[in-house]
């Protein structure tokens, strides 16, 4: 059950108070982004249900770009149409995009004032996150023997060929494995995500996502101004990377540094910054356009970045959502679909393990640090700011 829509609750200023809240406190990375999702939109306000964040879950895992900032804009869209996306994804994306530009313009220089220990505690706080979307996600998904299996599989998988391209061939396997395994009948209950958007405008915004991809570097080609250069290379990296933050950073860094933007330097300071702070990792481009050795550079220069950037993944998740809300009511699709979230599950316990964990749990105390944070949470039901906050407070003590 989801609750009652009210003009207050599907405002898009409602909606970007939410996600800013999530961009203020959501450290971690993208999967540990997914765990705040579902602890915020499933667990607590119950906009959505289990098995519909997790087909949503699935559709982005598909598409390119920062899944979990795609799984945003979708909610957003659901509750508030075409602002919503935008308030969402604003929401949570300025947080980190303003402390990066300020990053670049100075404050760099001050970040050994923070304390490892804090940082430690922060990314300890994540495994707790994790853990319990994986097994919130796990009792509702994986009700029997043979999802568990895939769910078991796709884990398996997904640490022997840690790859996007892996994740990817993951879910057509399970995608084709629910098709023999599962016979669904049709859901009763009602769509969880009310996309108002028709097939007709959808197609419009995959059209314009191909056109840009394609006609964006004729234009830089031709028109001898730097600010359509860096809306090409920006929008190119956004487009064509599977697999979320960490991905994207090669291709980043084989644009600006060669062509002598930015500082291999400075690109890599910048790297060290994003991981000191909430929201999406994707939000380094701001700091790239800002750090810019070229026109436009400082504000003018992460915004523009910024925007290039996240402009595919809106144009997808508008594209693609209206044809896959359709797709999910078939029975045969949903049979797949009880595949791919068995499948989603997997992942995501492999990301529980790597590198969530493996980059965290190093010492006793951070296992200790981990389980408390996870009492917290699943137990005490503390809000996950606070829980935030707390560890990397204990974090700070401890270490």
């Amino acid at each position: 059950m989801t609750e009652p829509h009210t003009a207050e609750q599907n405002s898009a200023w409602s909606v970007f108070l939410i996600f800013l809240r999530l961009g203020l406190t959501s450290f971690g990375g993208p999967i540990a982004h997914l765990g705040y999702f579902h602890n915020e939109f499933v667990t607590r306000r119950r906009w959505l249900s289990e098995h519909s964040y997790a087909d949503l879950v699935a559709l982005c895992q598909f598409l390119p770009g920062p899944a979990s900032s795609q799984v945003g804009m979708a909610l957003g869209l659901s509750r508030a149409g075409y602002r919503g996306a935008l308030a969402a994804w604003a929401g949570f994306t300025l947080p980190s995009a303003t402390i990066l530009i300020a990053f670049a313009l100075g404050i760099a220089r001050y970040g050994s004032a923070i304390s490892p220990g804090a940082l430690h505690g922060l990314k300890v706080v994540a495994v707790a996150v994790v853990a319990q979307a994986v097994w919130s996600m796990a009792r509702n998904l994986c009700t029997d023997g043979p999802r568990v299996a895939l769910m078991v599989i796709a884990a398996f998988v997904a640490l022997l060929a840690p790859s996007a391209w892996g994740q990817v061939g993951v879910i057509v396997i399970a995608a084709l494995a629910g098709l023999v395994l599962f016979k669904p009948r049709q859901r009763v209950e009602p769509d969880a995500l009310p996309i108002t958007i028709s097939q007709r405008s959808g197609a419009i915004c995959l059209i314009l996502f191909l056109v840009l991809l394609v006609g964006l570097p004729f234009v830089a080609e031709r028109l001898p101004y730097q600010s359509v250069a860096l809306v090409d290379a920006f929008y190119r990296a956004g487009a064509l990377v599977f697999g979320g933050g960490h991905v994207v950073l090669p291709l980043l860094q084989a644009e600006v540094v060669p062509a002598g933007w930015v500082g291999n330097e400075t690109f890599l300071a910048g790297y060290g910054a994003a991981q000191a702070v909430p929201g999406p990792l994707f939000t380094f481009a701001a700091f790239l356009g800002a750090s810019m050795t070229v026109t436009p550079s400082g504000w003018l220069g992460g915004v523009i970045c910024l925007l290039a950037i996240f402009a595919p993944s809106f144009l997808l998740v508008v594209g693609a959502l209206p044809f896959w809300q359709q797709l999910r009511r078939n029975t045969r699709a949903q049979a797949a679909l009880a595949g791919v979230n068995a499948a989603v599950v997997g992942l995501l316990l492999a990301a529980l393990y790597h590198p969530v964990w493996t980059s965290a749990i190093l010492v006793p105390q951070d296992l200790v640090l981990a389980l408390l944070a996870l009492i917290a949470l699943m137990f005490w039901k503390l809000p996950p700011w606070l829980v935030v906050l707390g560890t990397a407070v204990a974090g700070w003590v401890m270490y």
